[in-house]
């Protein structure tokens, strides 16, 4: 086990991507940031707490419930009513970007109501796809190999990002 980003490097990175967040989107009074059921939930929730601590921007944070492993076997849902992203500025947030899968059905969920636009955001881009998807805001982009595994713990004391 290798670890490749320790606490304070996790938590300056989310600093520095809600502060991206923030000025892609200045001129919003509302976003929405849809964080990937786990880790996607809890950095979303971190994000959230960056953006309403530094802008005057209402941010409404909710989870997306996706099957990592067989999303098109289950039923995708959303923390929140759909019909309150009707033309919204959404952010989908996952920790670890790898083929794409997850983050590319959460969206294809997302897209069956009218928006006004979509932003992904990762922590760390692995750079493996497979899915038409790419991180508009990313923490750490790491070249890895097909068979390594990145895995993120994050809690407010002591996250971290290894490679196994």
């Amino acid at each position: 086990m290798n670890i490749i980003l320790n606490h304070i490097q996790i938590q300056q990175k989310i600093n520095r991507l809600g502060h991206q967040i923030i000025e892609n989107c200045f001129e919003e009074p509302i976003i929405y940031i849809g964080g990937i059921c786990g880790n996607g939930y809890l950095l979303a929730k971190k994000l959230g707490g960056i953006i309403s601590s530094s802008s005057n921007q209402e941010v409404i944070v909710f989870e997306i419930n996706v099957d990592k492993e067989e999303p098109w076997n289950h039923d995708i849902s959303l923390g929140l009513k759909e019909s309150d992203l009707k033309n919204a500025f959404i952010f989908i947030v996952d920790d670890v970007l790898n083929s794409g899968k997850t983050m590319q059905y959460a969206l294809i969920k997302i897209l069956e109501r009218p928006t006004k636009s979509i932003k992904t955001v990762a922590l760390v881009d692995r750079t493996h796809r497979r899915y038409p998807i790419k991180a508009d805001f990313v923490g750490l982009s790491l070249s890895t190999t097909l068979k390594e595994r990145v895995e993120i713990e994050l809690n407010d004391f002591e996250s971290k990002a290894f490679l196994v």
